[in-house]
């Protein structure tokens, strides 16, 4: 039997505009978080209700925190974020495996600290980020459709942990 030829990987343009999804998707659930923080607010002391004015200082480590847990959560289980899943991408290692814990929250902490990363992958042959040549991953066009259910579904000899 054969095995199915290695994914193509994904070109910048379809990775920055994932990244400007996964923006979206990150202010929208910090916005939610300040609404929630407002409404706990209000539910305490309704007569002195003032809306919260937090430092931005305080928005940025939220925002970062977020935005840390969404990627990492999302690289992970399934290996793709929302903007990713619209997109057709996935991250695997270069092996074509799913990230793991460890090397999904290195990825996404790299990720937040040096975003222009990415644009490395315009130059290289490979289309590898910064990130992804200094973790061994890459992001490849995939669009099945299994939201992580391969990963738990039994394989068939030497293709654990493969995504097909």
């Amino acid at each position: 039997m054969n095995s199915p030829p290695d994914p193509r990987p994904a070109g910048i343009v379809t990775r920055v505009v994932a990244a400007a999804v996964d923006l979206v998707v990150v202010l929208v659930m910090s916005g939610g978080v300040f609404l929630a923080a407002a409404a706990a607010r209000f539910a305490w002391s309704p007569l002195t209700f003032r809306w919260p004015s937090p430092p931005w200082a305080l928005v940025l480590a939220v925002g970062a925190v977020i935005a840390g847990a969404y990627l990492t959560i999302a690289w992970a289980t399934t290996g793709r974020t929302y903007g990713a899943a619209v997109l057709g991408l996935r991250v695997l290692t270069a092996r074509h495996l799913k990230l793991g814990w460890a090397r999904a929250a290195l990825r996404a902490t790299l990720c937040l600290l040096f975003p222009p990363g990415l644009l490395w992958a315009a130059i290289t042959r490979r289309r590898r980020s910064l990130q992804d040549a200094l973790l061994l991953s890459e992001v490849v066009y995939d669009w099945s459709d299994d939201a992580g259910l391969a990963a738990s579904a039994p394989e068939p000899p030497g293709r654990a942990g493969r995504w097909t």
